[in-house]
């Protein structure tokens, strides 16, 4: 994914504050196995992006933080289901993002790959879908904060970039953001066939 627009932009598009500025996170290729801490928007303070919540979901009973590496992405037809998130669904948080990347496969094993950056059709500045929670180390004692992007089935479009597994992140419209905040809507209804409007370019 990339978060390519600056603090003061962010700001204004969310009406929040950025919580620690100078750890504010501005790239254009974030890769989900650095497990930076992107810019998100918890719904407990909608008013406030913060800036310590790493991508790599830790549950509170994983024995490591190796367990990041494997929640990532959750997804949202399984969410109530898998240990790792049936108890978080009311922890639910914005991921801010200016594009997403996803690869095309050229051939069945995808040793031929195109890569393609998805923006939305909407705004530069989106939120996807995300879950949080917090872990502590059994082994110092330290707080760990992290999340995971919440992903649907692949529209028509996305069926086509991303045709190996046919998935992508529910990036939400605009006027729905503070619905996905609220943990009494029904989070089955921004399961496709919900969708936004995006804009994909081959790179």
């Amino acid at each position: 994914m990339a978060q390519a627009q600056p603090l003061k932009k962010v700001e204004k598009r969310f009406k929040a504050k950025v919580q620690k500025p100078e750890d504010f996170l501005v790239s254009e290729n974030i890769n989900g196995f650095d497990f930076l801490n992107v810019p998100i928007i918890l719904d407990s303070s909608p008013d406030i992006i913060t800036t310590n919540y790493h991508w790599g979901l830790v549950p509170s009973w994983s024995k490591d933080i190796d367990f990041r590496k494997n929640t990532l992405n959750a997804r949202i037809e399984t969410i109530s289901e898998k240990p790792s998130f049936k108890s978080l669904t009311h922890q639910r948080c914005l991921v801010i993002a200016s594009s997403f990347f996803e690869w095309h496969w050229n051939d069945a094993k995808g040793k031929s790959k195109d890569k393609y950056q998805i923006f939305s059709g909407e705004d530069e500045i989106f939120a996807m879908a995300g879950l949080y929670t917090s872990w502590t180390n059994p082994s110092t004692g330290d707080l760990y904060n992290s999340f995971s992007i919440v992903t649907t089935a692949a529209n028509k479009q996305m069926e086509y970039i991303h045709n190996h597994k046919k998935r992508m992140p529910i990036m939400l419209k605009k006027g729905d953001e503070m619905a996905w905040l609220d943990s009494k809507s029904n989070i089955d209804e921004f399961a496709f066939p919900y969708e936004s409007s995006m804009v994909a370019f081959r790179v």
